[in-house]
């Protein structure tokens, strides 16, 4: 689950088609053959749920994945290697070229992306073991599991990264990874509503739930969700008053179903993740929408119109849909200094306001505020709201790889709702 599922090149900066893809859309046959070669694993985490026999990390249950014998992390106080270039695999358009430059000139080297548009694209790729990439970029929490027990990646060595101490405290003991063994956080985001105030009188923020507020039918033809079936099944969640986003129970995903259908009916909605550009040119009038996506609208803002013209929601107590990615070391590595140097450089405060000047996705870091946003140019006041809050992370609820059986549950609601959508 991820913001920039689907991206391709050839598309502006922030057109997005997203995700349509969870960890869980391993193969059962596929993973149960991956798990058989990884032997038996020390996993701590309680008893919480479990997918193919890997437990699925819960902010109430907790997962501490293991250090394998032949998996250590590297020797500390070993130089950067030489005449090296540091092989990164990323999203589409999901690092500001000028963040990269800076890295190659500071430890004179080189620096190589290749991209991928989904995550299922990426894992079926390092499961074949045909590649030598050095750094994975954007790596999901619900694919945690498969790529630690899968022996994928590699164990951080702290040493190299003293600049987590600019992170939130939070990402020190992840619930999803405890004493960041594995990984250092990326972006994070959320999920709201955004609105052309212009064309919109009601302020969500004055709404008694404003997850209802695309069931309106005045603005029919003019309201938008997410194409997203974690997302869109979420916000008939939300709607109904129900916030654990991981639910199994059929009841209330049926519920969840119907109320998109009720939606369908009641204001003809558009199915698109195309938030970043329709609500600013008026195509949309109420988006579901997606923080990073909102920030960095105002590049598609017809001339002339203010930017004050768009809104975005999230609950100001954080009680709702909050994301983060992180950055990991592949085991087969062929540069792990660099490799841990390029993490520590991204998580430097000064390259990561610029790698989201670029890229609208914040990155959390204590001294990244929503008012140093505004004060760098970075947001615009009226879009303060796109930026994601400490409290937020700790507040609100996450979409997390679902058991096998409820996954399907999900997917099939999706597929019933939004072929009436």
């Amino acid at each position: 689950m991820h913001p920039r599922e689907g991206w391709s090149e050839d598309r502006p900066r922030l057109e997005i088609t997203r995700r349509g893809f969870l960890g869980t859309g391993l193969a059962a046959g596929g993973l149960g053959a991956l798990l058989a070669a990884c032997g038996t694993s020390t996993t701590t985490g309680g008893t919480g749920p479990t997918s193919h026999g890997i437990p699925l990390p819960r902010p109430d249950q907790p997962v501490t994945w293991p250090v394998f014998p032949g998996n250590k992390a590297i020797k500390s106080g070993l130089p950067p290697e030489r005449n090296a270039t540091l092989q990164l695999y990323n999203w589409t358009a999901y690092i500001n070229a000028a963040v990269v430059k800076s890295f190659e000139k500071k430890y004179h080297c080189k620096v190589q992306i290749t991209t991928f548009n989904t995550m299922s694209e990426a894992m079926s790729k390092l499961r074949s073991g045909q590649v030598n990439f050095d750094v994975f970029m954007g790596v999901t929490v619900d694919n945690m599991g498969t790529l630690v027990e899968g022996k994928l990646i590699q164990p951080l060595n702290h040493s190299y990264l003293p600049n987590i101490a600019n992170a939130w405290p939070d990402f020190t003991n992840p619930f999803y990874d405890r004493a960041w063994r594995y990984t250092v956080p990326y972006t994070i985001y959320t999920t709201g509503m955004a609105w052309r105030k212009d064309k919109v009188p009601e302020n969500p923020y004055r709404m008694a739930s404003a997850w209802a507020m695309p069931w309106q039918a005045k603005y029919k033809g003019k309201v938008a969700i997410l194409d997203d079936y974690r997302e869109g099944i979420s916000l008939g969640l939300l709607k109904n008053g129900q916030y654990n986003l991981n639910t199994t129970d059929p009841g209330q995903i049926t519920k969840s179903q119907q109320a998109l259908q009720d939606l369908s009916r009641l204001v003809n909605v558009h199915i698109d993740n195309n938030d970043y550009s329709n609500v600013p040119s008026g195509q949309i009038w109420i988006h579901h929408a997606w923080s990073g996506d909102i920030a960095g609208a105002l590049a598609y803002l017809p001339k002339g119109v203010s930017p004050k013209v768009l809104g975005y929601w999230f609950p100001p107590d954080g009680r709702g849909p909050v994301g983060n990615d992180t950055l990991t070391v592949l085991r087969g590595a062929k540069n792990p200094v660099l490799a841990h140097l390029f993490l520590n450089y991204l998580l430097d405060v000064g390259n990561a306001l610029t790698n989201i000047s670029w890229n609208g996705y914040m990155q959390p870091l204590t001294a990244v505020t929503p008012q140093r946003l505004v004060k760098e140019q970075i947001l615009t006041p009226n879009l303060m709201s796109t930026a994601v809050l400490p409290s937020y992370f700790r507040r609100g609820v996450m979409e997390l790889q679902l058991p096998a059986a409820a996954n399907t549950l999900w997917q099939q609601a999706w597929l019933t709702a939004s072929k009436g959508i």
